[in-house]
């Protein structure tokens, strides 16, 4: 295999004589290739001086193949007409599949159910999403995007905040029936749903209660606020989220936030791609739609959550 592949000729050549001979005209696959016709001329030379046989007669306002020339032809076109036919099709997935890589609540709570309303805009658009942890490396993944957790510092890449991290406390309106909440501390009181998470710490700080010690608590761990938040629900004791990514189940009351503390810190959730890829209309359409639902989100959200506290 080595010793064929070392006898092809020159791609660039082989190139243009797969435009000539399907024109059969020097001018045409000059003008298909923006070359001119003499740059043609020269590189049809090189294949025959390299074949050692003439590949086209060359008359004086037209050209033809010769025998040589039209044993060649039909495997050359066949091969370039296979080549199109991969890159078409690499192309058209490029431009027509938006693949996103998400945290799990982000994507359960919030793009999820709402996705739909993209797809009515961009009905050519299909979406595939991962949800991970990880911090996708763009440049050796086919991810175009992607939603990530952090300062918004990320070299390289476009960063668009989306909202901020805040937390605060919440739980189903059965874990309180018939109790009262005077302070924050009286929370110490039930069980705390994965009481590790050093984001407890930093909101009991922010509510001045500073004998909480998660060490005493059994170390349930859910993983996700998705997670945490179902089990809240259940009434399985205090969770700790975002409001962001519960708003219906707190004006439905299906969660209760007891206290009006919203903890932050200096994290948020942000939109990310490639700055080479800003320009990509599928990039760009989907940018702008996430934009203009947290834009219209705003306003309903802003009447559920209370105005934040420095943690």
């Amino acid at each position: 295999m080595p010793k064929m592949l070392s006898k092809l000729p020159p791609m660039s050549a082989v190139r243009v004589f797969e435009a000539a001979a399907r024109h059969q005209s020097f001018t045409r696959a000059a003008e298909e290739l923006g070359m001119t016709q003499a740059a043609v001329s020269y590189q049809i030379k090189i294949l025959e001086d390299r074949i050692g046989a003439p590949l086209f007669v060359r008359l004086p306002r037209q050209v033809s193949l010769t025998a040589k020339g039209r044993q060649l032809a039909p495997a050359v076109t066949e091969a370039f007409e296979a080549l199109r036919t991969a890159f078409a099709g690499i192309e058209a997935t490029a431009q027509t599949v938006l693949s996103i890589s998400t945290l799990t609540t982000f994507a359960a709570n919030w793009l999820v159910p709402r996705l739909g309303r993209f797809q009515q805009l961009h009905p050519d658009i299909a979406v595939q999403i991962n949800i991970s942890g990880q911090v996708v490396d763009f440049g050796q993944s086919d991810f175009d995007l992607g939603i990530r957790s952090g300062n918004g510092n990320w070299p390289g890449l476009e960063a668009h905040l989306l909202f901020p991290n805040l937390f605060t406390p919440v739980c189903s309106p059965t874990l309180l029936q018939g109790i009262t909440l005077e302070e924050p501390s009286d929370i110490l009181r039930f069980p705390i749903i994965s009481p590790n998470d050093p984001w407890w710490q930093d909101w009991f700080s922010a509510a001045g209660v500073k004998d909480f010690d998660p060490s005493q608590r059994p170390d349930n761990y859910l993983g996700a606020q998705q997670f945490e938040g179902m089990a809240a629900m259940a009434g399985q004791g205090f969770a700790l989220i975002n409001p962001y990514f519960f708003p219906a189940d707190l004006a439905a009351g299906r969660l209760v936030q007891p206290f009006d503390l919203l903890a932050t810190s200096e994290r948020g959730y942000w939109l990310v791609y490639p700055k080479a890829r800003r320009r990509s209309a599928k990039i760009e359409a989907f940018r702008d739609w996430v934009l203009s639902e947290v834009a219209g989100d705003a306003e309903k959200t802003s009447a559920i959550i209370p105005m934040e506290a420095g943690a």
